[in-house]
């Protein structure tokens, strides 16, 4: 039986998030910790699982929101700016943001040594949220709620990064110019297995016109046509 403190916390978080749960029983789950478990009932469930399941809502969200966005992104580039959104560091400015440590349920040891602002428990605790949220409504009133959270951090990466897609500018280039797509090629291998540097080069109507390396052939890619395009267009 929740506590009259524990329903007005709870309303608070709802109000803070903007989205009001039908089975609120879902949301004490998504707020309880292992640790609090452990030390009271082992009959109460915890938010792993959960965990588990908004991990991958809040990657399908903001891959919609930039394929929509971002439409000259390369999928790399996209990638990227995701794995910086969708991470411990990201996911728990945004718990603070709605002060989700003061809610969460935690065992009096995790609880003294600072758990409720510990970064690698807020952004757990929000994933699990996220997957509480997900199992109470659907996919589209869990994105209309998180979005206002996430658009600021999702185009404050874009903005702050260089993910240009070289190969699309360069490909249009050439097709306008010169009636031709560019083509590459590895020229060069380097380095152990697990560090390799792949150098490459992109070729327009037999010559070589830019060379690039990177640690992956897509990268050294787009450092090749990069560097075309700068050959091109100076």
């Amino acid at each position: 039986m929740l506590s009259d403190a524990r329903k007005q916390g709870l309303a608070e978080l709802q109000s803070a998030l903007k989205y009001q749960f039908r089975r609120l029983p879902l949301l004490v789950k998504a707020l309880t910790h292992k640790s609090y478990v452990n030390e009271n009932s082992e009959e109460l469930k915890h938010n792993e699982r959960f965990e588990f399941l908004g991990d991958s809502v809040l990657d399908l969200i903001v891959s919609d929101y930039m394929i929509n966005k971002y439409d000259d992104y390369s999928e790399g580039a996209l990638s990227k700016i995701r794995a910086s959104v969708v991470n411990e560091t990201c996911l728990a400015n945004l718990a603070r943001k709605i002060n989700l440590g003061d809610y969460l349920y935690l065992g009096k040891g995790e609880e003294l040594s600072g758990g409720k602002n510990k970064s690698s428990l807020l952004a757990n605790g929000f994933e699990a949220l996220v997957g509480a949220m997900y199992l109470d409504g659907n996919l589209e009133k869990v994105s209309d709620a998180l979005l206002p959270l996430l658009r600021e951090e999702i185009e404050k990466v874009a903005d702050n990064c260089v993910f240009h897609d070289f190969k699309s500018d360069l490909q249009e280039y050439t097709q306008n110019k010169f009636v031709c797509i560019p083509s590459y090629k590895v020229v060069k291998e380097s380095g152990p297995d697990h560090e390799k540097i792949f150098e490459v080069s992109v070729t327009v109507k037999s010559q070589i016109h830019g060379t690039g390396s990177g640690k992956s052939k897509k990268e050294a890619e787009q450092a090749a046509a990069k560097k075309a395009m700068e050959n091109f267009t100076p």
